[in-house]
């Protein structure tokens, strides 16, 4: 079982002192991966499904996974995730190779496809067809990292004749995880990640998307076996529910840390260090 990291980028850990800090900590204590969360923009006042107060600070997942790559040396680099309809394309396929290249090659490209209207409609970007928008989007970016001669001509993005350099270390691009518990999200990851991304589910709740995700395996003609499952938690985790989180085919447990400083953040790598990993 690998146990990642949440919220890099926000909390405590959107002062970079800290984040420096935590993000060392976790590689000395074996966490495998830091990710960040997005919200470029949030409601303010807060209201429903927003999850956070609209005073909650979240540095750019780029530059916070760049930052924390400078003070750190082979801890993986997760977005966990960038919300992808909302961004461009062309610009974010620069940025994240960039992320990629700073970091010698440790970037996890976490992407959802969003679901806060007045986040969307905040950045002028279409709150319509956001699976098939990201799927384009995806493409193309796959297409500046990748292809000798970029080229690519989708529904929503079209470019040729062109270069992006550099490209990412990762050959033929990072890892590409989809969040979601849907059917939609479900074939997204099987169709086109390595991963999958499950947020706040307790191990039954996970056993059920697990379920779903072989189904959606079945349907895309992929072994399941080929599908990494990352899970965050529903509250706090202990050893033997980890072990519930491994027996139902989950392969990586990614953290919130609930700390309102640095100390409280460090202690509860500490405490995970001690409990959870090497034990499970």
């Amino acid at each position: 079982m690998k146990i990642g990291l949440f919220g890099i980028n926000h909390g405590p850990c959107a002062v970079p002192a800290t984040a420096a800090a935590v993000a060392r900590a976790a590689e000395n204590a074996g966490f495998d991966s830091l990710w960040t969360g997005e919200h470029i923009v949030l409601p303010d006042p807060q209201a429903p499904p927003s999850p956070v107060p609209a005073h909650a600070p979240f540095i750019d997942s780029a530059v916070a996974l760049a930052y924390v790559a400078a003070h750190t040396s082979k801890i993986r680099l997760g977005t966990g995730i960038i919300i992808l309809p909302q961004r461009n394309p062309v610009v974010l396929a620069k940025e994240l190779a960039s992320v990629d290249v700073v970091s010698s090659g440790r970037l996890i490209f976490g992407i959802g496809i969003g679901y806060l209207k007045p986040e969307f409609d905040a950045i002028g970007a279409p709150f319509d067809h956001k699976g098939p928008r990201t799927e384009d989007f995806l493409a193309a970016m796959i297409a500046l990292w990748s292809m000798e001669k970029p080229e690519y001509h989708g529904r929503f993005v079209s470019f040729g004749g062109i270069n992006a350099m550099p490209r990412p270390v990762q050959k033929p691009h990072p890892e590409i995880v989809f969040g979601g518990h849907t059917r939609s999200a479900y074939s997204r990851a099987a169709r086109l990640a390595r991963g999958w991304f499950g947020f706040a589910l307790d191990a039954d709740g996970a056993a059920r998307c697990i379920e779903d995700l072989r189904q959606a395996c079945k349907e895309a003609g992929r072994s399941f076996e080929d599908l990494e499952i990352s899970v965050t938690p529903r509250g706090r985790i202990e050893r033997e529910a980890a072990k519930r989180f491994a027996q139902a085919g989950v392969h990586r447990l990614i953290l919130v840390h609930r700390g309102r400083s640095e100390q409280e953040v460090l202690q509860f790598i500490a405490q995970t260090e001690r409990e959870l990993i090497g034990k499970v």
